[in-house]
């Protein structure tokens, strides 16, 4: 018997016709209907190499180093032609190392390239012959199904490695899977939720909703125009809804509707923003009670920190959040694309699940311009291909049909939910206004005059000298603060506002030692739930600016507030370089009201002629167009949706976060999921001032932690030089 696993408690073995048999059901399983022959083939195939001699060795004990994943490789070229033979190649060769690079035809054999790795020579493995029956395959047919709706090669290079990675995503999946099973006694459970109880929850929920007002009846409105396009077929569907017209809600009632009347299997809200995932999650579940399991895949939380769940629900999230075998998944932008554009196993085995589902993008607009391509194009594939529907939702939406029609491909359907516009204005909370250059000293002071004002900065040094300058009731809010203290300083800023909404029935009662005001960087635009009587707005692109009007007169108590728009005069002269923000300039100038219909077509139209070699600079067919050279490893590596010039540094603010430093400086590791929420950024120059203090540490972990708590004040966050102390 040719042995594939051994499983240590029973000493039970896997042969390597069982275990391969195995995985090519599961890939089968897995694959849409399409690709199931093709799946199957790379299952039979993909662990071929263990029929070596040396392999058998080494599973008997012996301490060798075989390399047995290129074996399978090399036979699916012999066996399948062209883009059917590499598309095999590329996922049994890296189903372990991840998909490599596919390199040149020059390409030595000791290089890790497909190419190079081709090359190598290998003991004889052909008694797979004897034990596996590998299937011949229509290398036409699969030819056909990868070039349909290319219109020219740039799509085509991009589809094929899309559909690479589907593909390896359902066999690193299996292979995970049945060995987990035979190994470990691992039976895989997904995490269920029941759609209709859900669904109708959330229908008593939104029915509970009095209309008396025009404001309440217009939401409604706006509502049932999305609710009643639920049976309309597309590929994408466009939730453009004004701020308070209640779009969280919407969007899961659609969802959940879609799904059950289509038969989905899952769906997936994906959310820019950590802090909005907290928020979210903590009204579907409050919503839907016990009849939803939420998985939560973000990198600020741990199903271990869970004290309500006991120890097997938190071993099946623990799986189901390595491949999305659940229900109702709510993860990150970043989570969702950049596991589609990886090349590890690790990320790309929840792949597959994608397929089959509906998924639901919040502020869908914040996909950042120089991914912009990537982005809309893996969504338009999963839908396309996998047998999914989009639903793209938010307040100031770009024209996302002309940009995939644009930058993808014309045959995706894509259908709006909402046709009338007319009732927008009955969510217009505020008026905005340039009102040019400010010193910071008048800023404070107009902001000072008012209830409750925010005052919205560019830069995170420029939040903290103002909150310094500041005499008042003030707090502060940035990255350079850990996400414990944000949370923590954003559930102060609630708790005094409502004290002030009780105990003044007129706010503009309030006392000046009352008066509230709040200096952020842009991270509060986002899902932050605060209503301020007025928001200052430094000058940027214009979806910044509509979202920092979000959080003005937020439930339109009054008939309509301010925002302000400056620019600090310190600035005056500095050479600009936001695009986005001068065109916003002279948006002022053209329109009365920035947050019109076509002001923000025009906007969008503007940034997108401009930014134009933005958009497609990192593009997949930028970096070859050769399928046999498709660098899927360097792609991987660099497909970052947060700017990579910054690092995450630990900081200790409460007994738990101290226990974790604790442990990285005992053991030499740490808990990266937990410790998450402990961790500020700070960019590359920074991080090198602080080091050059000798306060900064990763104890071999790589997890860098502050060694000296005089660098970190838990209002305003990291400071890069020690406090001066007088005795």
């Amino acid at each position: 018997m040719y042995k594939a696993h051994i499983n240590d408690t029973t000493n039970e073995i896997q042969s390597v016709k069982e275990h391969s048999e195995s995985t090519a059901l599961l890939c089968e399983k897995y694959s849409i209907s399409e690709l199931k022959k093709v799946m199957y083939s790379i299952g039979l195939l993909h662990d071929i190499g263990k029929y070596q001699f040396s392999f058998q060795e080494r599973i008997n004990g012996k301490n060798i180093k075989v390399e047995h994943s290129v074996c399978g490789a090399i036979e699916a070229n012999k066996k399948y032609k062209s883009a059917l033979a590499y598309i095999m190649m590329y996922c049994i060769a890296g189903h372990h190392t991840g998909i490599p690079n596919g390199g040149f035809s020059t390409d030595s054999s000791d290089m890790t390239t497909l190419m190079g790795r081709m090359k190598r020579t290998f003991e004889d493995y052909f008694q797979y012959e004897k034990e596996l029956d590998i299937p011949s395959i229509d290398s036409k047919e699969f030819a056909n199904l990868i070039a349909k709706d290319c219109t020219n090669k740039n799509i085509l290079i991009d589809k094929f490695a899309f559909f690479t990675r589907y593909c390896y995503s359902c066999l690193v999946d299996a292979d995970s899977v049945d060995t987990a099973q035979f190994c470990n006694g691992i039976i895989e459970n997904e995490l269920n939720s029941d759609f209709k109880m859900c669904l109708k929850n959330i229908n008593y929920v939104l029915n509970s909703f009095v209309c008396k007002t025009q404001l309440q009846k217009c939401r409604t409105s706006i509502q049932n125009q999305v609710f009643s396009n639920v049976c309309e077929n597309a590929d994408i569907f466009i939730m453009n809804m004004p701020t308070g017209s209640g779009k969280t809600l919407c969007s899961m009632k659609f969802a959940l509707e879609k799904a059950i009347n289509e038969n989905k299997k899952r769906i997936i809200y994906i959310i820019p923003y950590n802090s909005i995932i907290d928020q979210t999650a903590e009204v579907f579940e409050k919503v839907f009670g016990n009849y939803g399991n939420i998985l939560r895949h973000q990198s600020t939380f741990t199903i271990e920190d869970d004290t309500k769940r006991d120890e097997d629900y938190k071993l099946i999230v623990k799986h189901a959040t390595e491949n999305w075998n659940a229900q109702i998944i709510i993860t990150t932008a970043v989570q969702f694309f950049e596991s589609i554009y990886s090349n590890k196993r690790s990320r790309l085995r929840k792949m597959h699940n994608m397929a089959d589902s509906i998924l639901v993008f919040d502020e869908v607009h914040t996909m950042p311009l120089k991914y912009l391509q990537p982005c809309i194009e893996g969504v338009s594939f999963i839908t396309k291909y996998l047998n999914s529907k989009a639903i793209f939702f938010f307040s100031t939406m770009p024209d996302f049909e002309k940009l995939i029609n644009r930058y993808v491909m014309p045959s995706v359907s894509i259908k709006n939910l909402i046709g009338d516009y007319s009732l927008f204005n009955y969510f217009k909370k505020c008026n905005y206004h340039n009102i040019n250059e400010i010193s910071k000293e008048n800023l404070i002071e107009r902001a000072r005059s008012f209830p409750t004002s925010l005052i919205i900065v560019n830069k995170r040094k420029t939040a903290r000298e103002i909150y310094e300058m500041c005499q008042c009731k003030k707090y502060h809010l940035s990255t350079y603060m850990t996400s414990f203290d944000r949370s923590r300083v954003i559930n102060e800023i609630k708790s005094e506002m409502l004290k002030l909404e009780q105990e003044f029935e007129d706010i503009n009662l309030i006392p000046d030692e009352r008066k509230i005001v709040v200096i952020s960087t842009s991270l509060i635009e986002a899902g932050v739930d605060m209503d301020f009587y007025t928001v200052f707005r430094e000058m940027s692109g214009l979806e910044h600016i509509l979202q920092s009007g979000g959080r003005c007169n937020r439930e339109g108590k009054r008939q309509t507030a301010d925002v302000f728009v400056f620019e600090f005069e310190e600035e005056k002269g500095k050479p600009k370089k936001d695009i986005n923000a001068e065109i916003t300039r002279g948006i002022f100038e053209k329109y009365k009201d920035i947050s019109s219909r076509e002001c923000i077509d025009y906007y969008y139209n503007k940034v997108f002629e401009v930014e134009n070699e933005k958009i497609t600079k990192n593009a997949m067919y930028q970096y070859t167009q050769d399928i046999r050279s498709i660098p899927f490893e360097e792609y991987s590596r660099d497909f970052s949706l947060i700017e990579s010039d910054s690092i995450s540094v630990i900081a200790v603010c409460d007994d738990i976060s101290q226990a974790l430093v604790e442990d990285i400086i005992k053991n030499g590791y740490g808990d990266i999921r937990k410790l998450q929420k402990y961790t500020f950024s700070v960019y590359a120059f920074e991080f090198e001032i602080l080091r050059q203090q000798n306060v900064v540490d990763d104890f071999g972990s790589g997890i860098w932690c502050l060694t000296n708590s005089d660098y970190y004040n838990k209002e305003t966050g990291v400071i890069f030089e020690a406090q001066d102390y007088f005795l």
